[in-house]
């Protein structure tokens, strides 16, 4: 995996979503996935890659997310502990999760939660968006629904990270 480029992985991506605004949400998962990388040692190329590509089986298998992605990701070469990595963020993962495991369970659901924050500014930017604001709005049950905070709080908990 280490001799992937980041711009051969983007064309596996495109290969299987086509939607701007999941592949936006991949771009920002992929971002947090290496910042976290710094901040618990491991490796941001990696940890960045895996975030890319964690939801490149939603678009064409919603239902079944993140099932699929064991066949799309195998077909591209990618190994069975990457593939592990990847399927990770199922909310219903049988297996103790790993570090990095835990952080893109947690990005996967901040990022969505944080652009949906900003989404509602009248400058529609995460620019000025306060943190404050954000915890504001996790409170507020009806605003981002899709975004389960039960799993946000408990990760970040598992991040040694306080909400």
């Amino acid at each position: 995996m280490n001799n992937v480029l980041r711009q051969d992985v983007w064309q596996i991506l495109r290969q299987h979503v086509t939607s701007e605004v999941l592949l936006k949400h991949c771009l920002a998962v992929e971002i947090a996935m290496r910042a976290y990388a710094v901040k618990f040692e491991g490796d941001a190329a990696y940890w960045g890659t895996v975030g890319l590509l964690h939801d490149i089986d939603f678009e064409k298998y919603p239902e079944d997310h993140p099932e699929h992605a064991r066949e799309i990701l195998s077909s591209h070469g990618y190994d069975e502990n990457f593939i592990t990595d990847v399927q990770s963020h199922a909310r219903d993962w049988p297996m103790e999760r790993t570090i990095l495991q835990k952080v893109l369970l947690a990005v996967d659901e901040m990022t969505g939660f944080v652009i949906a924050c900003a989404l509602v500014r009248p400058d529609k930017s995460l620019d000025n968006l306060e943190v404050k604001s954000v915890v504001k709005k996790m409170k507020d049950k009806a605003f981002a629904r899709a975004v389960n905070r039960e799993t946000l709080i408990t990760s970040a908990e598992d991040m040694g990270i306080d909400i």
